[in-house]
């Protein structure tokens, strides 16, 4: 039988393009085939530390699971004895976040396309019993043809069937629906919650009911009704009025038909969703990624940091640990739907 298994020594390390609380992102290139891939490198002492196991192998499982065109993909996952390494689909566009910063707010039919490919890739996550709960502009990537990718499952949920499954407190605060912050139970409806926080970002430049005072932004997204700028459509206003509803039960997408109902808003005439799903709808904007792979497209301050593998002499050394067996993968190929 052919050994696949895969490890850092099959990796060049070249750029770091992320970091988050738990390690950092690496722009690699596999030896063998010069393929460009993202790595995701998290600390187990860290992940240990701050309880954060088990949302790590949902994470795991989750990127097996799905497979769609607007989901970022997984190429191998494997370990060392410190550190887990997920090596993901490379996305030379950067963050949406990037963008939207520098052009501070984006024209309704490039917010459309964006929202229009979240929904998409939020619906296969649904159909799979999966609750997103971390929809916001860092955590979705450009691809080089310019379509979005939803990435960092880390606060995803498994086997949500209902409003109410879930429990734990978790997520962006500006992106947070109602039923989070007031612990009553929460499922699929907060993903619609946080696409209508996602849509009014883009318009707007700022997220709803944005302040830096933590519990007066809780007390906002509880008890007050949002307030939209003059220039939005009535068509933008009409979708997330809909989708700030406090009430899952009542909110656009939170009934049975899930984004069926968001899918026919006048918001998203533009889109033929067969069309999108097919990637047959082109893209508003294409990054520019030829140079330097993209780089440009990636903060300074990451790129500045060493790219090592600061713990990653011991890659090959040592069995796995008893808490993440079986975290190794290795994708053969598997068509997109």
């Amino acid at each position: 039988m052919v050994d696949h298994s895969v490890s850092i020594e099959d990796f060049t390390l070249l750029s770091v393009i992320g970091k988050g609380s738990y390690g950092k992102v690496l722009l690699v290139r596999k030896n063998n085939t010069g393929e460009m891939l993202a790595m995701k490198m998290l600390r187990k002492d860290y992940i240990a530390r701050r309880n954060q196991v088990e949302h790590t192998r949902t994470e795991r499982n989750v990127l097996e699971r799905v497979n769609h065109p607007y989901i970022v993909k997984l190429k191998y996952a494997f370990q060392s004895p410190k550190k887990l390494y997920f090596v993901l689909e490379y996305c030379p566009g950067g963050e949406l976040f990037f963008h939207l910063s520098r052009a501070q707010r984006f024209d309704e039919p490039r917010a459309v396309f964006y929202a229009a490919c979240m929904v998409s890739a939020i619906e296969h996550l649904h159909s799979l019993n999966i609750v997103y709960r971390d929809l916001k502009p860092e955590n979705i990537l450009i691809d080089a043809e310019g379509y979005a990718k939803i990435t960092d499952f880390g606060l995803s949920k498994e086997n949500i069937v209902d409003n109410s499954g879930a429990q734990s407190f978790c997520g962006t605060p500006e992106y947070l629906a109602p039923e989070i912050l007031a612990k009553q139970g929460h499922g699929k409806a907060v993903d619609w919650w946080s696409l209508g926080a996602l849509i009014y970002e883009m318009l707007t430049g700022l997220p709803p009911f944005y302040t830096r005072d933590r519990e007066k932004l809780f007390n906002s997204i509880l008890h007050e009704e949002i307030n939209f700028p003059g220039y939005l459509s009535s068509n933008a206003k009409d979708l997330l009025l809909r989708l700030f509803v406090k009430d899952p039960a009542q909110r656009l997408g939170g009934g049975a038909n899930d984004s069926e109902p968001i899918k026919a808003h006048p918001f998203f005439a533009a889109i033929n969703w067969g069309a999108l799903l097919r990637k047959e709808i082109r893209p508003p904007f294409v990054p520019s990624v030829n140079r330097d792979h993209g780089l440009g497209n990636f903060e300074e301050e990451f790129k500045r940091m060493p790219a090592v593998d600061s713990l990653g002499k011991d890659a090959r050394l040592g069995a796995a640990s008893p808490t993440y067996q079986g975290f190794s993968y290795v994708n053969d190929g598997m068509p997109e739907q």
